[in-house]
């Protein structure tokens, strides 16, 4: 009993670090008016294991308070509460989503983080950018998705997939 809570605790902080990690060394496309957060493919894991929802908000509520200490997330607490939560919707929302599957992946379950981060992502940016205005706001929420759709698509489902197909990263995830 012991060894999985401390199995799952280490395995929350990994990806919390990894998460802020190379979201922080990135800094340029991860925060500001066009953004790309690569470390958003990490919104994937918990189609793995349900711990990784934790790992991954930790990780994005460290990474905008850093940016924000650091003058990296012009957003400000904004970013911190509204980006936070908007991880962690996502994140709970692609664990449901683990078992629908299209040829073995998840594509299902990679959705939830493009769709609710261009919404509420691209709210704060229209809000803190502009315009001011439902077109500006579709605007942002775009530039969001697009960034989001590399990150989930392109990076997450194949670090899905090559954790899925490596025993001993897969045994890692395993609760």
């Amino acid at each position: 009993m012991k060894k999985t809570k401390t199995r799952t605790i280490v395995r929350c902080a990994l990806i919390a670090s990894l998460y802020t990690a190379v979201s922080l060394v990135l800094a340029p496309i991860a925060f500001g008016a066009v953004q790309a957060r690569v470390s958003e493919a990490f919104t994937l894991l918990p189609v793995l294991v349900p711990d990784a929802v934790v790992g991954v908000t930790l990780g994005c509520f460290l990474t905008n308070l850093v940016g924000v200490f650091t003058g990296a997330n012009v957003l400000g607490a904004l970013d911190i509460v509204f980006g936070t939560a908007a991880t962690l919707t996502a994140a709970l929302c692609t664990r449901r989503l683990a078992r629908v599957r299209l040829r073995g992946l998840p594509v299902a379950a990679a959705v939830p983080p493009v769709l609710i981060n261009a919404v509420v992502v691209g709210a704060e940016l229209a809000w803190a950018f502009g315009p001011r205005t439902f077109a500006g706001f579709l605007l942002q929420a775009g530039g969001v998705a697009l960034g989001q759709l590399f990150s989930c698509f392109a990076l997450g489902l194949p670090l899905v997939r090559i954790i899925e197909k490596t025993p001993a990263l897969r045994a890692w995830f395993r609760d």
